[in-house]
């Protein structure tokens, strides 16, 4: 099993990959295969509704969001990070984000992430955590995937890697989700083991509110 780690946050060894790397170093503990993938920290575009996902079955962007996606079909869970900016995700996040799952769900059916586990981790300095946090979530709801959830909302506090050292409750936090992951693939596993097969996926149906 393999679950993939996502660091949006323009600081590659910053506080978001400070909290990243404890729920790594503990999936790597409960056996599981794991990896950090970061965003980088040029511009990303936002998506620009162009559609030409639907021909090419991604982005026609070819950046960061492709080579994710890419990667992201063999993983089995995921974990997006991101430092809270004006308690929001980082922008650059967000275009990721937005690129990634829109590119995904209208990409010629790809159904990369449906069904498979996510969880969203923030880090700030003080404030903004939870606006943050539930902005992230709601990406996952939107694509079928199961949400991981731990003792306390998955965030860590420190303007510093070395301060959120000190988080320790944020550390504990990042853990038990780690362990939470890895007890809901396993659970996955058996069950697909068992011959309990994933629900039929039905064909979209789009309306709005003027007919």
């Amino acid at each position: 099993m393999k679950i993939l780690l996502v660091n949006g946050s323009p600081n590659q060894c910053g506080c978001t990959n400070r909290a990243l790397t404890e729920i790594l170093n503990t999936l790597r503990e409960e056996g599981l295969s794991a990896e950090i993938f970061w965003i980088g920290n040029k511009p990303i575009s936002g998506c620009i509704g162009c559609a030409k996902c639907e021909k090419i079955g991604k982005c026609v962007f070819d950046d960061k969001v492709n080579e994710f996606h890419e990667i992201a079909k063999s993983a089995d869970g995921y974990v997006f990070g991101s430092p809270v900016h004006y308690a929001s995700a980082s922008g650059a996040m967000i275009s990721f984000m937005d690129r990634v799952f829109f590119s995904d769900l209208f990409g010629r059916g790809n159904q990369t992430f449906r069904l498979k586990p996510a969880a969203a981790v923030v880090s700030a300095r003080r404030a903004g955590t939870t606006a943050a946090f539930d902005q992230m979530n709601k990406y996952f709801t939107i694509q079928e995937m199961p949400v991981i959830s731990s003792v306390y909302w998955n965030m860590v506090h420190g303007n510093t890697p070395e301060e959120v050292e000190q988080d320790l409750e944020g550390l504990r936090t990042m853990r038990v989700l780690a362990r939470n992951m890895a007890y809901f693939l396993r659970c996955k596993a058996a069950g697909e083991k068992a011959g309990i097969q994933l629900p039929p996926s039905e064909k979209p149906i789009f309306t709005n509110f003027v007919r």
